[in-house]
C-alpha cells in the first residue's frame, strides 16, 4: 500500500484519490491558472505525466488527455498519474496556432523555461519544475495544428543518456504508432525533459481543428498500451505493433510572404530533388520552390494558402 501524498503546486491527491484542479500561479505579475488532474495509485510505482495542448489547438491532443484524466482509476492504479490536458491555456479560447498570445512566442521552443523571462518561459519553467521534474515517464501529446495534416508518428530525443534513450525508444514501440522519428526539437519538452533524464515521447495523431474519434482513440490506445507496459494499470502487456523508425526529421520552411501551392500529401514518398510544391505572389510569380533534402516521407503538411516568410511548409521523415 502506497502512503506517498503527491503533490503539484497547491494541489494534492493522498492515496487511492483523484483532484481535479486548478494550479494558479503568477506570470509576469498577473494571476495564470491551469486545469490538471492528479491521480494516485493504491500502490507503489512509477510517476507518469502527460500533457497536451502546447499548441493550444492540436485539438486531438486535448481531447485524448481531457479523456485520460476523467477515467482513469486510482484504485485500479498502480503508481501515480499527472494529466495537464491544455498546457498553453492563453492560445485555447483564442484559436492560437503555434503561438503563446500572452508574449508572441512558440511555448514548445522554451523549455525548460525562465523564471524571470517572458510569460511563454515563465509558464515553461513552473511545468518543468512542478510537474516533469516529477516524472519518472513522460509523454507529450500532439496533432497537426489548425494548418497542418499530418499522418501519425512518435518522436524521440537522442540525449545520449543511452539508458534514458533505450527506454524512450521502448516507450515509442510500444506506444505503437507506426512511424518512429529520431529528432531534436531545441525547446521542447520532449527533448528538455528527456535531457533531465526523464525518458520521454512526443506523439502525434489529428490536425487541421478537428478531432476524429480516430485520432483521438489513437493517442488513448497508445497511453493505455504504455501504462499496462509500466504496469501502471491492469491487463495484458500490448502485441507489439510493426515501425519504421526514421533517423532524420527535416523541415522546409518558407522565405517569403504569399501563397502555398503544396505538390504532394502526406505520407506521400518523395525523392531527393522533387518538388514539393511553391509559394507565388499575387500574380502567380513563383518565389519558392520546395525541394526535397531527402528520399523519404511527408510526416506532415501546411495547409494553409496563406504562407509566411519563417512558416514550415512540410516535414520529411527520412
Amino acid at each position: 500500500m502506497s502512503n506517498h501524498v503527491m503533490t503539484v503546486g497547491t494541489l494534492a491527491a493522498k492515496p487511492g484519490e483523484k483532484t481535479f484542479g486548478v494550479n494558479e500561479f503568477m506570470v509576469q505579475g498577473q494571476p495564470h491558472r491551469l486545469p490538471m488532474w492528479l491521480v494516485n495509485g493504491t500502490e507503489e510505482g512509477p510517476t507518469l505525466v502527460v500533457t497536451g495542448g502546447v499548441h493550444a489547438a492540436e485539438y486531438s491532443s486535448i481531447a485524448a488527455a481531457l479523456d485520460l484524466g476523467r477515467t482513469l482509476d486510482p484504485r485500479t492504479l498502480r503508481g501515480r498519474a499527472i494529466v495537464l490536458p491544455v498546457m498553453n491555456i492563453a492560445g485555447f479560447g483564442v484559436r492560437s496556432i503555434y503561438l503563446c498570445p500572452l508574449d508572441g512566442k512558440n511555448l514548445n521552443r522554451v523549455f525548460p523555461g525562465n523564471a524571470d523571462g517572458t510569460a511563454s518561459e515563465q509558464i515553461a519553467d513552473w511545468i518543468f519544475r512542478n510537474l516533469i521534474k516529477q516524472a519518472n515517464y513522460y509523454v507529450d501529446l500532439h496533432g497537426g495544428d489548425l494548418i497542418e495534416a499530418l499522418v501519425p508518428f512518435t518522436i524521440i530525443f537522442r540525449s545520449g543518456n543511452d539508458s534514458v534513450d533505450r527506454t524512450s525508444l521502448e516507450m515509442a514501440k510500444v506506444f505503437g504508432i507506426h512511424y518512429l522519428v529520431r529528432s531534436e526539437t531545441a525547446g521542447s519538452v520532449y527533448a528538455s525533459a528527456t535531457r533531465e533524464g526523464v525518458p520521454s515521447i512526443l506523439a502525434e495523431s489529428g490536425g487541421q481543428g478537428i478531432w476524429p474519434p480516430e485520432d483521438v482513440a489513437r493517442l488513448s490506445t497508445g497511453l493505455d498500451r504504455l501504462m499496462r507496459h509500466l504496469k501502471m494499470i491492469p491487463g495484458a502487456a500490448p502485441e507489439p505493433v510493426p515501425c519504421t523508425l526514421l533517423d532524420q526529421f527535416l523541415w522546409l520552411r518558407s522565405e517569403q510572404d504569399g501563397f502555398w501551392y503544396p505538390a504532394v500529401a502526406v505520407d506521400d514518398a518523395v525523392r531527393a530533388g522533387q518538388n514539393l510544391g511553391c509559394v507565388t505572389d499575387y500574380e502567380g510569380k513563383v518565389l519558392q520552390t520546395a525541394i526535397s533534402p531527402a528520399d523519404g516521407k511527408v510526416l506532415f503538411l501546411v495547409t494553409s494558402l496563406a504562407i509566411n516568410k519563417g512558416d514550415p511548409f512540410l516535414a520529411v521523415g527520412a
